[in-house]
């Protein structure tokens, strides 16, 4: 009879060791060791693998940085949708009697040069930014994802010529292009932005799609796929695909915050949003006049695309050290 029946200790179980020998460990200690989410074998609740995705998911619920930038992020989405539930009134009527006064009630930001009242037209002014910028960078990130991982992966002399491609688009000053380009357009919505945004936008992605693609390629489960016979539309949507992506996600979310602020910079200039459009570009440049007498009208549009860019930013750092191991 062993020591652990005489002297009434729980029976104890053998573990091995990462030197090839045993330890002894209590069932209760065991039991703990096993149920442990992130435990040795790198296992979640129920045992279950953990993926990349869940552990960023952890991680950022725990960032600050992000779940303020998500809230900013939150609430600029809701007042796109429904400006009406926090501003009462129409963006385009003006009263040139209260041009350029100060903060009154039913006008907390006061009126522009126009007499239009600045907090009605600012938080209208968040649908053009977060329509463009989201809509930009959906259009950027499949456009390069697509021509950049089929270049990554085939290689060869489509991978050459998309190279070349790029590199002549990456060669274009973005904000001189959008002079030349928008200049003669006459339309008034927000797709000629959006569609010169994809056009000079998609180099990037690319390269970094075109990267990822090549580094997932190389990994011995991507090879033991192709010896068993997978075919290559199964390789890049169910092998490369998931673990790729991660790169392509980061910097778009980053550029996100880009797009906007190139989308007011634009309508500032006169190219690309166009009155009667409500635009933080548009204002900003109607307010630049009257800095003066009334900085009210250039602070508040200027402050709010300052915000919303910066929270777009903090929240594509917060997943990119949550989505990056080696920053672990």
């Amino acid at each position: 009879m062993s020591d652990h029946q005489d002297t009434g200790a729980p029976e104890g179980v053998i573990a091995p060791t990462g030197m090839g020998g045993a330890m002894d460990l209590a069932a209760s200690e065991a039991e703990t060791l096993e149920k442990t989410p992130g435990g040795p074998l790198g296992t979640g609740p129920a045992g279950k693998p953990r993926s990349l995705w869940s552990d960023a998911w952890r991680d950022l619920r725990r960032n600050p940085v992000f779940i303020v930038s998500a809230l900013v992020i939150l609430f600029l989405v809701f007042i796109s949708l429904w400006p009406s539930a926090i501003a009462s009134g129409s963006p385009l009527k003006c009263n040139l009697s209260k041009a350029q006064q100060g903060s009154q009630p039913g006008a907390p930001f006061g009126y522009d040069g126009q007499g239009c009242n600045v907090y009605t037209r600012t938080v209208y002014g968040a649908r053009t930014s977060v329509t463009v910028g989201v809509c930009a960078t959906l259009g950027v990130a499949i456009l390069g994802s697509i021509l950049g991982g089929f270049a990554g992966f085939f290689g060869g002399f489509w991978d050459s010529i998309l190279s070349r491609i790029t590199d002549v688009f990456f060669a274009i000053p973005v904000v001189l292009g959008g002079l030349v380009l928008l200049s003669v357009v006459t339309s008034n919505t927000v797709w000629p932005v959006i569609g010169f945004m994809v056009l000079l936008g998609w180099p990037q992605i690319s390269r970094i799609a075109r990267g990822s693609v090549i580094t997932a390629k190389q990994n011995d489960y991507v090879q033991a796929a192709r010896a068993l016979g997978a075919s290559n539309s199964r390789l890049l949507l169910r092998h490369i695909t998931p673990n790729a992506v991660a790169p392509v996600i980061v910097v778009a979310t980053i550029a996100l915050g880009t797009y906007i602020s190139l989308e007011a910079t634009l309508s500032y200039l006169g190219v690309g949003l166009k009155p009667p459009s409500v635009s933080w570009g548009i204002d900003i440049s109607a307010a630049s006049p009257y800095i003066r007498n009334a900085p009210h009208a250039l602070l508040w549009p200027s402050g709010a695309l300052a915000v919303t860019v910066l929270a777009f930013i903090m929240l594509g750092d917060a997943v990119r050290d949550a989505l990056d191991p080696k920053l672990r």
